[in-house]
């Protein structure tokens, strides 16, 4: 599918008006039509700079000779949609973007497509979509959110969440919270830790379907609108040459990208997203695979909310380029792939060199020898869960205690809120997965309010949803099968012994199997009565282990 089919030929004068209804004259429908696809909006501070690079874009294109088309992809923002049914609709957008997507591409017969993402579910949609069409395609996101500054100390979203906890303990009054609330988010911009939106980014350039930079540079950076700019020009190049996304987004790129992931310390939502894309791509990443790369992929960085660093600082020390050429030091990147510059990766990360040592860890002295996020398995979650083991105290990463269960997030919130839970305590929140949320929200209000109040160096928190990037903890998501397909999660009972072991990859409910397998015999998950798209959504999405993918 290209501009031939809409532009070209007698029987497609009527096309042909069509286009000069939209004002482009014969020398601009003769050039390529670029599609971009532009993710701005007023609701969601990620992106509400993206006309400003959108525009960049535009202006990139047009100078390379292609004619540049605008049309848009929708976003939710996870932190406004946080601790409500909003959240039920945060996940299940990466579908509708990716569906959209690909109707407008082929409907109209772009010749290529630049992406403008930036925040959670629309980079992966995105990507998804890309794969889905494979026509030559340039990613370029609206950039990470500078940090904001609290008494000489830089936050971030995951601050303004635990505050609220702290506020809840009496450990901080009225004012100090008033002051987080003005001061944690001061710029547009993708919320400034490595959480999903940033981790994506990053993944992005892993990947090699953005440039350097992509997602590193801050939003309100001039050399943002440098790269757009160069985005805009990079995929008239690819458009010459022919490369498209399946060119680019192999195997050996998933794995790259998996790899990156591990040293970088992303959100585990990059767990759902990976396998996702991969599937678009015909290709299949299991967990399993996460933990054989885990195992010798070391840990180089420890950004917010898993230490003291924020993206603007990443972006300082060299960005995603020095942390993959630290990685080709052991030979753990396969250099060799295709990327939208036309070159290959070891090409695209020559000479950019580590610029801070304390920010990119060197590579032989990782904060961990393995990587940030590990595959647990065992009874409890046969098919696998998933924690961000770079963001878990040392205290924490081996955890025994009884369980305290609950239905939903708002049950589990409450009980925390009313010092219900108490140290010791494994905290299970079920029935929030792909089908039984439905929609697998997000539980950063109870793990946020278990780090406000202090409680983080002795608390557990399980769920079959999942976690915002701003979490940390000894937080396990994803538990598959969940609570609503009969998984064994749906049977845990108040006081039930609940074991984890992060080294050894492993969570168990200790309970004597003859008990347990009376509880699954009697055994009938709740079911909720649902309407509308995520009535649909629940009908045809699979577990969290296969990426949530619809069926």
């Amino acid at each position: 599918m290209s501009k031939e089919n809409v532009v070209k030929g007698v029987h497609n004068a009527p096309h042909r008006s069509l286009f000069h209804a939209l004002g482009l004259t014969e020398e601009e429908q003769s050039r390529p039509l670029i599609g971009i696809v532009s993710s701005y909006n007023e609701i969601v501070p990620g992106h509400m700079n993206l006309d400003k690079i959108v525009d960049a874009v535009k202006l990139g294109v047009a100078m390379a000779g292609g004619t540049p088309i605008v049309f848009p992809a929708i976003a939710v923002c996870d932190g406004i949609a946080m601790g409500h049914t909003g959240m039920k609709y945060s996940l299940v957008t990466r579908d509708l973007i990716a569906d959209s997507t690909e109707a407008m591409a082929l409907a109209h017969g772009f010749d290529g497509l630049v992406m403008v993402p930036n925040c959670d579910k629309n980079v992966p949609g995105l990507l998804m979509a890309a794969a889905r069409v494979n026509i030559p395609t340039v990613f370029v996101s609206g950039g990470p959110m500078l940090a904001g500054r609290i008494e000489g100390k830089k936050t971030s979203l995951s601050s303004m969440f635990e505050a609220v906890g702290a506020y809840n303990a009496g450990k901080i009054d009225d004012e100090k919270l008033y002051e987080y609330e003005c001061k944690t988010c001061p710029t547009c911009g993708s919320c400034s830790g490595m959480y999903t939106a940033n981790s994506m980014n990053c993944l992005t350039e892993a990947l090699g379907m953005g440039l350097g930079g992509n997602g590193t540079i801050p939003a309100v950076y001039s050399a943002r609108i440098e790269l757009a700019k160069r985005a805009g020009m990079a995929v008239m190049d690819l458009v010459r040459k022919n490369i498209c996304p399946r060119d680019i987004m192999t195997k050996e790129a998933l794995m790259n990208a998996l790899t990156v992931d591990m040293a970088l310390g992303c959100s585990t939502n990059s767990m759902l997203h990976l396998p996702a894309i991969a599937h678009e791509c015909g290709v299949e990443l299991n967990l399993d695979i996460a933990n054989e790369i885990s195992a010798v992929t070391p840990n180089l960085c420890h950004l917010a909310p898993a230490g003291r660093t924020y993206m603007e600082e990443l972006n300082e020390a060299g960005g995603v380029y020095a942390v993959m050429n630290e990685l080709t030091k052991k030979g753990l990147l396969n250099i060799d792939c295709m990327t939208i510059t036309g070159k290959t990766i070891g090409e695209n990360i020559e000479g950019c060199v580590n610029l801070n040592p304390d920010v990119i860890r060197p590579i032989d002295n990782p904060y961990s020898e393995t990587g940030g996020i590990a595959v647990l398995k065992g009874n409890l979650a046969p098919e696998g869960s998933v924690v961000k083991r770079s963001a878990v105290l040392p205290e924490m990463l081996m955890h025994e205690g009884p369980a305290k269960v609950f239905d939903s997030e708002e049950e589990a919130q409450q009980a925390i809120n009313s010092g219900k839970i108490v140290a010791g305590d494994v905290v299970v929140i079920r029935y929030e997965g792909p089908k039984g949320g439905p929609g697998m929200r997000e539980m950063l209000n109870p793990t946020s309010a278990i780090m406000g109040m202090g409680l983080g160096n002795s608390v557990a928190l399980i769920t079959d949803g999942r976690f915002s990037g701003a979490t940390r903890g000894a937080c396990i998501g994803h538990v598959t099968p969940e609570a609503a397909s009969g998984g064994l999660i749906g049977v845990v009972e108040d006081g039930d012994i609940i074991s984890i072991s992060i080294p050894e990859n492993t969570i168990e409910l200790k309970v004597d199997e003859d008990v347990l397998k009376e509880r699954m015999k009697n055994f009938v998950p709740k079911k909720k009565e649902l309407s509308g798209y995520l009535k649909r959504y629940a009908a045809l999405v699979s577990g969290g282990a296969k990426g949530a993918i619809l069926n």
